[in-house]
Parts: C-alpha cells; structure tokens; sequence
C-alpha cells in the first residue's frame, strides 16, 4: 500500500521464464499513451524493474480498472498469450458493481463502435461507425439497500455482479452496463454523477468499480492450466467487506 495516496502497489503474482502474471492498482497505465502523457505510474516499467527482465505487454487494463494482468517475457511467448486473450481460449472474469438490483444473471448481446481517443478521430458521428459485436456475460453475486436517497428514490439498492467477457471492445463492461440501465458505479463517462459522488463521499472511494479477479488461460509453452486470482484491494476491497459480500466471493459459495 502507498500511505501517501492509499492506493494498493502492484505485485507480482506468478513469474516464470516464459510469462509473468501481475497485480495492476486501479490509477496506474500498462504502457505509456499519448492520451495520458502526464501520468509517470506505467505498469510495464515498474514490473521490467522490479523483475529485472524485459516484458511484452499483450492485453491491456483500461487505467481507473485493477486486477489481473498478464505479460509475456519473450516474443513467442507473448503471441501465444496474446492469441489466446484475443479468442475463447481464455476466461476473464470481473467483478464490478452497479447501481440498482441488476438481474440474477444474463447475456448482454449489443454490438458496439469503436471508442474514439483523440479528437480528430471523433469527426464521424456515432450512427456512421461501424458496430462491432460484443457479447458480456454476468451473474449477480450479491445486493444491497441503503439508506440514503442519493436519486429521486428515498433508498438507494446496488449489486455486486461477476462479469466474463467473450469479446474485447473497449470500454465493454462499462458500456454494456449503461446499456442495461445498470451502469457501473465510479465511472465518469459511463456512470451516474449522483452515485459516484455518494460513494465518493459516504466510503471515501472515488475509483471506477470494476476489477479483473480472474484470467484463465494455457501456458504458452507447456499447456497447463494457469488460473490468475486476485481479490479486489484497497477501498473497493473495503467497500465489499462492509456491504456484507466478502462471503459471496469465497470458492464455492
């Protein structure tokens, strides 16, 4: 943990010669970006440091979203991961959470354009690009009913919700949840003001609330099984505890 911002450190959570697997804090970029050019935390540095070897980023985390991040340490390696996270081959799974009781489980089948990141590429309007298919899956884990009217309702309710993906788009979760009315909490393009601000205010979080806990995948060399988990952290982690849902992330609950 960083006491001077409060924000969980990466970690390194399984290395060998062929791979590393990593822990990414929400705030911090995978590789440098033209569209971020101020911002000095960039994973792919620290972890080159930390493990003293060259790493070949070969998917991304978008910056407010932490979890489970995968890198290859050659460039054999790195394609075969890469193939791998870019098809069905691997499972990854969020966890997010949303405002409102979102159904128990479904498929979120909504083609989506590409995201644009800088302004000249946003001159076409959004009805002319090119729909992309996107398909989400997800499973409520657990809800909860406060007592506090942050909307036009005299309560406010939010879910827990576990989330695969089987296609990548950018900014998929978050755009699909909108889509169902359901948006993700702490999202500033995405979400609801009032309630970011709510849970910015009330449990002392302003982050996005979304968090990759889980990446399946074969081992680029050897073919095992690798299976990549990690717990959200710092105040998102925090948040969890208090609502009562740490029991609903246990194995086999």
């Amino acid at each position: 943990m960083n006491q001077a911002t409060g924000t969980p450190e990466p970690e390194i959570l399984f290395e060998d010669e062929h791979l590393l697997a990593a822990y990414k804090p929400e705030g911090w970029l995978v590789h440098r970006s033209d569209i971020d050019r101020h911002e000095d935390r960039i994973l792919l540095q620290y972890l080159r440091d930390l493990a003293g070897a060259r790493l070949y980023p070969v998917h991304r985390l978008d910056k407010p979203t932490s979890g489970v991040i995968v890198f290859g340490k050659n460039s054999e390696a790195a394609a075969g991961l890469q193939a791998q996270l870019d098809s069905e081959a691997s499972v990854k799974q969020y966890l997010a959470i949303c405002r409102g009781y979102c159904p128990e489980q479904g498929v979120i089948d909504h083609p989506l354009p590409p995201v644009a990141d800088f302004k000249h590429q946003r001159k076409r309007p959004k009805s002319e690009l090119p729909r992309q298919e996107a398909v989400t899956l997800f499973q409520r884990l657990g809800t909860v009913e406060l007592p506090f009217a942050v909307d036009r309702y005299p309560v406010s309710r939010y879910s827990l919700v576990q989330v695969q993906l089987k296609t990548g788009r950018r900014h998929q979760i978050r755009r699909h949840f909108k889509h169902i009315s359901h948006p993700l909490i702490g999202c500033p393009k995405y979400g609801k003001s009032t309630h970011n601000r709510f849970f910015a205010e009330h449990f002392g979080c302003a982050r996005l609330m979304l968090h990759a806990h889980r990446l399946q995948l074969a081992h680029p060399v050897g073919g095992e099984t690798l299976i990549f988990e990690s717990a959200p952290r710092g105040c998102m982690g925090a948040i969890i505890q208090d609502l009562g849902w740490a029991l609903s992330l246990e194995p086999n609950h």
